[in-house]
């Protein structure tokens, strides 16, 4: 089954969800296209072309992303444990009761 891209009605729906799951309501922008003449805030349309254009341009590239392969070197192998290793909260701390 071949992948299709997905339309610009199923890409607002996705972009809405995203956006209002970390509180961004993009209905609080002006209607059509063109800016608020008094705050200069984009057009609700304008933004999701915008939106719209960047998920299709990234998404694909970011998602194709692989961790190196080869780690032949210290500096290598230090390099990609940083990668692999899941973020910690505060790694000053915990860094600190490694040493």
């Amino acid at each position: 089954m071949s992948l299709t891209q997905p339309t610009d009605a199923e890409l607002d729906i996705m972009i809405r969800a995203r956006l209002a799951a970390v509180g961004i309501d993009l209905d609080q922008l002006p209607a059509g296209s063109s800016p608020a003449p008094e705050t200069g805030s984009p057009g609700r349309d304008s933004a999701l072309a915008s939106l719209r254009t960047f998920v299709r341009s990234t998404v694909v590239s970011l998602s194709a992303y692989q961790f190196a392969a080869d780690a032949s070197t210290d500096a290598d192998r230090a390099a990609l444990s940083q990668q692999v290793a899941p973020p910690s909260l505060f790694p000053s701390i915990e860094t600190a009761w490694r040493a």
